[in-house]
This record gives C-alpha cells, sequence and structure tokens, in this order.
C-alpha cells in the first residue's frame, strides 16, 4: 500500500510541476477585472460604484467589491465572489487573466449562454467554482475535468442539458458536485468515494441514472458497461505506464547506487572543467574555482553532507586555508542559465542577521552550486531533538530557545516586510535554520522556491517542508495551492511550538497511545480542555520563567491559527516575541522598521492586548 501511495504521489507531484506556466503580473489582473466589468450589464450598479479603475494606488483593486487578494501590495486577485448583485451577461471569459485566481463565485446573478468549451484554460488554478442558480444552457464542457485542482464544482439551478460528462470522474481533489435542477440525462459519473454526492446533488433531473439514483435501464446496460470498462481500462492503462516508468526509474537509480557507493557520480563527471571560477558577493571571499569546492569536499562524497531537503543537498567544504564553507547542489532548475544568474545576483544581495548570507554561486555543465558561511553548530531542528548529549534541557536551556525564536522572527518579517523584493520563504522549518558560532539563529533556503519553479506566483510546486514532512503545511494549502506569508507565519508557529515542547512537528511522544495527529493537533486538544500548560517541556518548568514560557507558548498557537486571517503578520510574531525577551537584551528597539504597506500597528495592539489578557 505505501509503494502505491508513494508511486501516485510521485506522479501527481511530477504532473503538477509540469503544468504550471509563466509568471503572473499585476497588470494582467486588473485587466481581467476591468474586463469583466465591460462585459457583464449591472442594473444594480454593484461593480460600477466600486470598480474605479482612475484609482492607480498601489492595492487599490483589493478593495474592489467582491474581489479578495491573496496580498494587498501585490493586487493578485485570490478569489472573485460576486453572488447574488444582479449581473446579467454571457460567461465572462475576461477571468483568463486573473491568472492566480483560485476560486470563482458567479452564483444567483442573471448569467447565460453556454458554459465556455474551453474553461480550464480560463481558470487553471481555481479551486471552487460556482456558477449556480443563473441561466447557462448547453452541455456541460467536457474541458471541465481539465481544471484539475477543483475541489468544489456547483453548476445547479441552471438550464443545463445533455449528459454529465464521465470525464469529471477523473477529478481527483473534488469533494462537492451539484448539479441540481437542471435538464440533464444519462448516466451520473462514478466519482471517488472523497466526493459528497447523495441523490439530492442530482434531485430533479429526471433523465439521469445510476448510483446513487436508481439504476440505467437495461436496454442501456451494455453501452453503460462499455463506457466503464474503456474508461477504467483506460486508466488501469495508464496507472501502469506510469508505474512501469516509475519503476524502471527506480531500477537505474538502484544500479546507479550500486556502482556509484558515494553517490557522487554527477561530480566526477565535472572532473575536466575544474578551472570553472565561482561569483562572489563579498569581498571577504577569496577567488576560487571548482577545483577548490571538489577538493574541500572530497568530490563531493557522502561523508561530507550536513543536510538534505527539497531545494538541494547541503555540503561541508573545509578549504586548504582551512576556511569552512556549507555548499547547496540546488536540485534542477527550469530556469535558462541567464534566468537563473539574474536570481542568484538577488539573493546574494539579501543581508540581515539573521539569514544565511549567499556568498557565491557557480555553475558547471547542468550543476548549480550555491556557496554559503558555514554554520559550525549545525540546525536547529537537530538541536531541540538530536541533542549531542542526549538531553534536551542541557543543549537548549530557556533563554537560548527565546533568543532563537526572537531571531528566526526578526529573519522571516525583515524578508516579509523590508526586504526589496519582498520574498515569501515557501519551506519554513527548523531543517531550515542554521545556528552560527553564537547559536544566533540563521534562515537558510529563502527565495530557493523560486529557484525550483520559474516562475513569479504563489503557487507552491509543493507544499512547505519536504514530501512526507506535512508537520509544517498551513492547512488552506491542500484547498488553495496558494503560497502566501500567512503560510510561512503557520510553519514559523510550528518552530515556536518545537522549541517550547520539545516535540516532533509530526510525532508526539508525550501523548496518548490512541492519538495520531500532529503537533498542532495535540495542541488544539490541549487549548481545548484548558490543558495547554501541559504542552510545555518540562525541562522548561519551576526555573522562575514559567510566565515566559507561556507567553511564548500563545504566540505560538496565534501563529498556528487554522483561519489564516486571525493570525499575526511575521512583524506582529516578532514584536510580541521581543516584548517577552526584553529583560535579556537580544534586540535593539530599530531591528525592524514599521511596514508601511499595511495597518500592522492597530492589529498589534490588539494582539498584545490578547497576549496579555487570560486564556
Amino acid at each position: 500500500m505505501g509503494k502505491g501511495i508513494s508511486v501516485v504521489l510521485a506522479a501527481e507531484v511530477l504532473w503538477f510541476l509540469l503544468v504550471i506556466n509563466k509568471s503572473f503580473s499585476t497588470q494582467s489582473d486588473i485587466d481581467c477585472l476591468r474586463s469583466i466589468k465591460e462585459s457583464v450589464k449591472d442594473p444594480n450598479n454593484y461593480l460600477t460604484t466600486s470598480w474605479n479603475f482612475s484609482n492607480t494606488t498601489v492595492g487599490s483593486i483589493c478593495n474592489f467589491n467582491g474581489v479578495e487578494c491573496w496580498h494587498q501590495g501585490d493586487e493578485k486577485v485570490l478569489n472573485l465572489k460576486l453572488s447574488n448583485v444582479g449581473l446579467q451577461g454571457p460567461f465572462p471569459r475576461g477571468v483568463q487573466n486573473c491568472s492566480s485566481m483560485t476560486g470563482l463565485d458567479l452564483s444567483s446573478n442573471d448569467f447565460y449562454g453556454p458554459i465556455p468549451a474551453d474553461i480550464s484554460e480560463l481558470i487553471k488554478y481555481v479551486t471552487t467554482l460556482d456558477l449556480s442558480s443563473n441561466r447557462f444552457s448547453g452541455e456541460i464542457p467536457v474541458d471541465l475535468a481539465n481544471c484539475s485542482f477543483l475541489n468544489s464544482i456547483k453548476l445547479d439551478n441552471n438550464q443545463l442539458s445533455g449528459q454529465i460528462p464521465a470525464q469529471l470522474s477523473l477529478l481527483g481533489r473534488l469533494s462537492t458536485f451539484s448539479v441540481a435542477n437542471n435538464q440533464l440525462q444519462g448516466p451520473v459519473p462514478n466519482f471517488s468515494s472523497n466526493t459528497t454526492i447523495t441523490a439530492d446533488s442530482y434531485a430533479n433531473n429526471p433523465g439521469l441514472c445510476g448510483s446513487p439514483l436508481p439504476k440505467c435501464k437495461s436496454r442501456n446496460g451494455p453501452r453503460v458497461t462499455i463506457i466503464v470498462v474503456s474508461a477504467a481500462a483506460g486508466v488501469t492503462f495508464a496507472a501502469v505506464c506510469v508505474g512501469v516508468g516509475l519503476f524502471v526509474l527506480l531500477r537505474r537509480r538502484s544500479y546507479k547506487k550500486e556502482d556509484d557507493p558515494e553517490g557522487n557520480k554527477w561530480a566526477k563527471s565535472l572532473i575536466g572543467i575544474k578551472g570553472v571560477k565561482v561569483s562572489v558577493f563579498e569581498k571577504s571571499v577569496s577567488k576560487i574555482k571548482l577545483n577548490d569546492l571538489m577538493k574541500a569536499t572530497n568530490n563531493f562524497s557522502k561523508s561530507s553532507i550536513i543536510g538534505s531537503g527539497r531545494t538541494g543537498t547541503m555540503y561541508k567544504a573545509v578549504l586548504g586555508d582551512n576556511n569552512v564553507l556549507m555548499l547547496k547542489r540546488l536540485q534542477d532548475s527550469q530556469h535558462s542559465e541567464k534566468e537563473l544568474m539574474s536570481e542568484l545576483n538577488v539573493l546574494g544581495s539579501v543581508k540581515h542577521r539573521n539569514l544565511v548570507p549567499l556568498l557565491g554561486f557557480c555553475m558547471a555543465k547542468k550543476e548549480n552550486l550555491l556557496v554559503y558561511r558555514y554554520m559550525p553548530n549545525g540546525i536547529l531542528h537537530d538541536r531541540i531533538h538530536s541533542p549531542s548529549d542526549g538531553e534536551t534541557n542541557k543543549t537548549l536551556d530557556w533563554p537560548l530557545r527565546l533568543k532563537i525564536g526572537i531571531g528566526a522572527a526578526r529573519g522571516l518579517a525583515w524578508l516579509h516586510h523590508n526586504c526589496n523584493p519582498r520574498i515569501i520563504h515557501r519551506n519554513i522549518s527548523s531543517k531550515c535554520i542554521f545556528l552560527d558560532a553564537d547559536l544566533e539563529p540563521q534562515i537558510s533556503d529563502f527565495g530557493l522556491a523560486r529557484l525550483m519553479n520559474p516562475i513569479d506566483t504563489h503557487l507552491s510546486t509543493f507544499v512547505n517542508g519536504e514530501f512526507g514532512d506535512l508537520g509544517y503545511v498551513a492547512p488552506e494549502y491542500s484547498r488553495t495551492l496558494l503560497a502566501t506569508p500567512k503560510g510561512d507565519v503557520y510553519s514559523f508557529g510550528v518552530i515556536l511550538l518545537e522549541l517550547v515542547t520539545g516535540e516532533q512537528p509530526t510525532y508526539v511522544s508525550r501523548a496518548s497511545e490512541n492519538f495520531k495527529g500532529s503537533l498542532v493537533d495535540w495542541i488544539t486538544e490541549l487549548r481545548a480542555a484548558s490543558r495547554l500548560e501541559d504542552a510545555i517541556d518540562k525541562a522548561l518548568m519551576g526555573r522562575g520563567v514559567d510566565n515566559e514560557v507561556f507567553q511564548f507558548l500563545k504566540v505560538a498557537c496565534n501563529c498556528v491559527n487554522q483561519n489564516p486571517k486571525e493570525r499575526p503578520t511575521m512583524f506582529e510574531a516578532y514584536q510580541l516575541l521581543r516584548a517577552i525577551g526584553q529583560k535579556y537584551n537580544f534586540s535593539t528597539d530599530n531591528d525592524m522598521q514599521m511596514p508601511t504597506d499595511n495597518g500592522d500597528s492597530q492589529a498589534l495592539v490588539e494582539l498584545i492586548v490578547a497576549r496579555d489578557g487570560t486564556e
């Protein structure tokens, strides 16, 4: 069963990476809304009074009626909610330009005509589609089955006719489907058990048949059987092809491992081009060549590996002058060499006391090597969960845990609010926070998500963290597939929970035997039972800092709130943690500038009040 799931997951992820297109632009979203306004009749002046395109202020479209943006400053439309506002006309094809949109609700209006035959080209990444209670007519387009991210389809109360395309059953994410009160006929699709389908979903379509409706008449039996068997055969054949392909791929990889026990055959292919220079960003770094890096890592042998993740493998490199660096072999990037160099030059200019500095990079053949400053105290994850002396409390006392939390918050807040361009990390976890010689936290891998995915988009190539390590993933990702700053806040909250509880993100050693959830699930249960203090690492209690520890835990709980809107921004989280650690002098007043693009001040006051109040 585990291998089967892995094959399906690998195939789905591979497919998802292949379908993502070019970058989205703010102007495109403005054109999208302007086109919609021009293509529909608006007798109630719902759009006329609000959609004012003469206002060129950044973020102005995010204040339009029915428009939700993923982030106020970037003006990318997340959802269009235009339900029951009296709009009239055919389906507004202008939605195609809202390229990062994940939700479209045109329900309870007076839209008419067919649903576009190329619907998948218009709403590529939409997860929820509601066209109910209009006058749409004609057949449901087969192309709707190509909207692969759809979780919910509502087409009820229209004038749709013909058969429901059997191909819709291939929408693996679909959980809700409703076509009641139309003029449909024929067999209904054989949806998976994940889809919430009852007879009510098909009500008042006298010509429909098949489970959960009455069986189709026998004269149609052979035809239905042929369709189902053909579809099943096609799916089976496709699955076999994928399975065989992956099997062959894995077999090839296994042979490579047998032939290459050190796992560095890729590096040996670079031997002939050792003279390639390393591009450096800092004058403090002496001129080095690829040959120096290969010697420093023993040709990138396994013994030099100090970490690996979705973005690549990290190696320890000891140069001839005994200087030590960290090298990351970046996973395959779809950027051209020119684009990649441009991206790396941007990342090389990003400097902050809590970010692992990118010192340079080297490109040789198809390999991309990033050069970082070495962090002698390893990664935070190992300090919390695999301390060298076997006892967490001796490795991380409370002041150090608080220092790490504040420093990591400061670095991430700077990326979100003060860095130009602003950066969403997308992969934040305790495995990408290094500790320098002074045990100051240093965030790594920032900006690398875009190197893995060659578009300026907020769609995540996959969710945060490594495959299988889902403890850091914000719950909204499964619905929206959208990376946002609040997703980073959630992941950061999990790191705070690790620091204050000593528990793993996906496994809680102190939970009951019957508990199978994540660290966040456990915290949620304890909070609901007013037993939140039970989550605190026992090594921290009774040392005169109980109040500080509990306030720290409450900030973590706010960060992992299920509702993204109720989470603090990273600037707010940093300020709250800084207030808790004020007596330790971990930071100064000018560490972070107040963000100028949102209303953080009032929200911060409200959060501080909530923090100082009682649960």
